[in-house]
């Protein structure tokens, strides 16, 4: 019998990040972020998904560092770093805590990509 490792609990900012990185990079349909998205975050997500930001040819992109810090109650920032192949790029969100206690995300940003001549 194989033992599986348990992984340690997830923060709800590095929950939503690998939620956020599987739409960003084409694995997971924007849709799936219904009800997990408030105010202008699912639009972002609409306007950011068809160009999938986050994928690299042939890599799979994968969290390297993700941090929050809560400003004020009931709301985080975060940020992540992503890698995929030989690129690393930022993503940025804003999680609020609803009175229902479960937490949406109300802004995402990626950094843009670097054209190259």
């Amino acid at each position: 019998m194989i033992s599986q490792r348990r992984r340690p609990s997830l923060q709800p900012h590095e929950r939503f990040a690998e939620q956020l990185l599987a739409v960003l990079s084409g694995l997971r349909p924007v849709h799936s972020m219904l009800g997990q998205t408030i105010g202008e975050a699912y639009d972002q997500l609409v306007h950011l998904a068809p160009t999938t930001p986050l994928r690299a040819r042939n890599t799979t992109p994968v969290i390297r560092t993700c941090r929050g810090f809560h400003p004020c109650p009931g709301v985080v920032e975060a940020w992540a770093v992503i890698a995929a192949g030989n690129q690393v790029r930022a993503m940025a969100f804003r999680l609020e805590q609803s009175p229902d206690l479960r937490w949406r995300c109300a802004a995402v940003e990626v950094t843009p990509r670097r054209h190259q001549n």
